[in-house]
């Protein structure tokens, strides 16, 4: 992508855009409906295009009247998907003309005449943007956009909200959201201050501003040090120190002013000591005495309304924030300084996009894109305070910052499991890999050298496809460069997580078209253990009911061993073909037993895990004992694929067949005491605060008061501390050697924690 000198009156600097377009742009082609927000130096262009993918299906064969001994249990196919895509590029406004000239040649199927657009630039270059692309500027409100926007990313990003800490080991310290977004106050600092109420969606007041705000900054910063650009400002002001100009308490008084418990570090008189010393002052020190003056005004006002309305959070944004590691320092102090600690001062990872978001969803309120879930699709976004890791260095110095954020729209609401216990208080991930320093090396590390066989996986499930190979390659080289980036930045896409890490992989993989690299694994396996199922039962019915509730927990528990994602089960069950269930029981550690029969539970959810020998050998005759005790069952599996995770599709095909061999299961299904829903969810892991709705609509039915939650992904790596308003049982074996040597054990040690609400 490359563009000419400027022309018409917007510039003269070279415009070349050194990017490969394809990795800025994407999906431009199919690009439906576009918005705009033009700042005084960043553009911010959002779009929607539909997204062709390759998904894995899986459907039952007609078996009737055939010898099936050797046939597959199902057909696999890989077919075509189209799907929803939001797109947010930022870029800098000196290459404003050279990307309408790329959009101009790459639009093919938009199905709009208008442009929706907002920011002091949509006036500017209004004439621009409608020469070059022939869409119609329709201007939006500046605020109506940024509210818009932020309600936006509060509901659908979970790790978007953010306290900035500098003296801290972790300086970006992620909120989990709230269910209930509002009511929240919305300070945005562009040229002045701008303080919104917002009580509701469409329910917001300004209360009030300031005329000092990033504009005085800029300008008194300019006249004071003689730098005109407000990056470089604030790159002096980093390397200041404020107090060789501010006037301190103690400079005042000797020293603390104890009788009115100030500080003798607290500021008395912003630039105070220019009036009284005869010497120059640096321009360092200048820019950042300017900074904590104006940072303190913001702050003290910003507080004085959160108090006079009752509220405790102050989200900041606008270009005097920008991520800019000092801005938001000072912002923080001052709102600690005069709420006593009351009141957070919180950021966006993703504030920048605000008034493009709102202004896209302003023009596509016919679609009512609120109705959906939408997920952050690691694959194609850049993270906080980073540019794309598929830029170097050498292009980045030529093209200067482009970040994306790409939005995927779900299938499927997503909403709250109505079991959690608190939702506002619900943290999914056990670990927090951005503040452990040791974890975070380790499971890099392992990410890292599980990579190469990912790949060759995902090549070799694709035996017929000419350019698997080259695809494999690229997914590799992605991933990589993801891994490389979190080394370096690992808040880069909020808390960094076990499931974060997992999640990433799964997005670049789908990215360069490998839906399931373990659809032909689990066909077999499922298969495998399907013959063996009838004597399982059998074996368990010979049992008296101690000796069967101590066999079907270890079933349960020696299913869970089979676990493509573990390089140690993996190593295991590509050199031994013939390692099954029985020596999956003998390689268990740490099984004692205590067996106390109590009433039977109304309703279960049970969350399965694994395909093959799991979820047939293990969950399903655990599930048989609960339905013999009159016990309901809701059995909820993956949407999508992930590993060698049993999926919904698959669960049903299995089920099925085993409903054919049993009249427990056979009967449970068509009294529907047996039920198989769907999570909502593509990952190894578990977010039971973004859950399919139909399946959180079927728990409140069925009045479920038993939780079940399987796996190391679901119950150890989240949600081993979550806490739920009925009884649970996680159960998982520790497939790792380095987090069962943490956690006190030895691989293949088992976890199996039941938890009764207090009363």
């Amino acid at each position: 992508l490359r563009g000419g000198r400027g022309s018409g009156g917007h510039g003269s600097l070279d415009k070349s855009i050194t990017l490969p377009p394809d990795e800025i742009f994407r999906n431009l082609e199919n690009a439906k409906r576009f918005a705009i927000d033009i700042g005084g130096s960043l553009t911010k262009l959002a779009y929607y295009s539909t997204v062709q993918h390759k998904v894995a299906r899986v459907r039952s064969f007609d078996h009737s009247g055939k010898d099936i001994e050797n046939e597959p249990l199902y057909e696999i196919s890989v077919q075509e998907e189209i799907t929803a895509r939001l797109h947010f590029i930022k870029f800098e406004n000196t290459y404003i003309e050279t990307c309408l000239d790329f959009i101009k040649d790459h639009l093919v199927n938009t199905e709009t005449k208008v442009i929706k657009a907002t920011g002091g630039g949509a006036y500017k270059f209004k004439d621009l943007i409608e020469k070059k692309l022939g869409l119609k500027v329709d201007k939006e409100d500046v605020m109506t956009c940024l509210i818009k926007g932020c309600n936006f990313v509060l509901r659908n990003i979970p790790h978007e909200v953010f306290a900035y800490q500098k003296d801290s080991d972790t300086e970006f310290r992620f909120q989990t959201n709230h269910p209930n977004i509002f009511p929240y106050l919305l300070v945005n600092i562009g040229s002045g201050v701008s303080i919104v109420k917002v009580e509701t969606e469409d329910k917001f007041e300004w209360i009030g501003g300031s005329s000092i705000g990033g504009g005085t900054f800029w300008g008194l910063g300019a006249l004071l040090t003689k730098t005109k650009k407000f990056d470089e400002l604030l790159q002096l002001a980093s390397k200041g120190q404020h107090t060789n100009v501010d006037m301190l308490v103690k400079d005042v008084y000797g020293g603390a002013y104890q009788t009115l418990g100030l500080s003798g570090n607290l500021i008395a008189s912003s630039f105070g000591k220019s009036t009284t010393a005869d010497k120059e002052f640096s321009k360092e020190d200048m820019a950042k005495s300017l900074l904590h003056m104006i940072s303190n005004d913001i702050g003290q006002l910003a507080c004085l309304h959160a108090k006079l309305h009752n509220l405790d959070k102050i989200y900041f944004g606008g270009f005097f924030i920008r991520g800019h590691p000092v801005t938001m320092r000072t912002i923080t102090y001052s709102i600690n300084f005069f709420s006593k600690g009351e009141v957070q001062a919180l950021f966006l990872r993703h504030e920048g996009y605000l008034g493009a978001i709102g202004a896209f969803l302003k023009g596509a309120e016919q679609d009512n894109p609120n109705q959906y879930s939408w997920g952050e699709n690691y694959a194609g976004s850049s993270g906080l305070m980073s540019t794309s890791p598929d830029v170097y260095p050498m292009q980045r110095t030529r093209s200067g910052t482009f970040d994306m954020l790409e939005m995927d729209r779900l299938e499927r609401p997503l909403v709250n499991l109505p079991l959690l216990k608190d939702p506002s208080a619900y943290i999914p991930d056990t670990v927090d890999l951005t503040d452990d320093a040791m974890a975070r090396k380790y499971w890099l590390t392992c990410f890292e050298e599980a990579l190469d066989g990912v790949a060759k996986r995902a090549a070799a499930s694709q035996p017929d496809s000419v350019d698997a190979l080259e695809r494999a390659e690229k997914f590799r080289q992605k991933y990589w460069n993801k891994l490389q980036t979190l080394r370096q930045q690992p808040f880069a896409y909020g808390t960094l997580t076990v499931r974060s890490l997992l999640d990433t992989r799964e997005h670049c993989l789908n990215e360069f078209n490998f839906p399931d690299p373990y659809s032909k694994v689990k066909q077999k396996e499922n298969g495998i253990a399907l013959k063996c199922f009838q004597s399982v039962i059998e074996s368990l019915d010979s049992l008296g009911w101690e000796e069967r509730q101590f066999a079907l927990v270890k079933g349960l528990l020696a299913g869970n061993v089979f676990d493509w994602g573990a390089k140690a089960v993996s190593d295991v069950l590509e050199s031994e073909p013939q390692f099954g269930f029985e020596e999956a029981k003998s390689k268990l550690q740490g099984i004692g037993r205590s067996v106390v029969e109590g009433p039977p539970h109304k309703c279960a959810l049970i969350f399965a895990d694994n395909s093959g020998i799991d979820i047939i050998l293990g969950v399903f005759p655990f599930v048989r004992e609960l339905l013999s005790r009159g016990t309901e069952v809701i059995l909820a599996c993956n949407s999508g694929p992930a590993l060698n995770d049993v999926t919904y599709s698959e669960s049903l095909i299995v089920t099925e067949r085993i409903a054919a061999m049993d009249p427990v299961i056979q009967s449970a299904l068509r009294e529907e005491k047996l039920l198989l829903v769907q999570t909502g969810s593509s990952s190894p892991c578990l977010d039971l605060s973004r859950l399919d709705k139909g399946l959180a609509v079927l728990v409140r039915e069925r009045k479920t008061d038993l939780v079940i939650i399987e796996g190391m992904g679901r119950a150890i790596h989240t949600n081993y501390y979550a806490a739920l308003k009925c009884e649970s049982l996680k159960l998982a074996v520790i497939k790792n050697s380095w987090l069962a040597d943490r956690l006190g054990g030895k691989i293949f040690s088992v976890i199996f924690k039941y938890e009764v609400p207090c009363k």
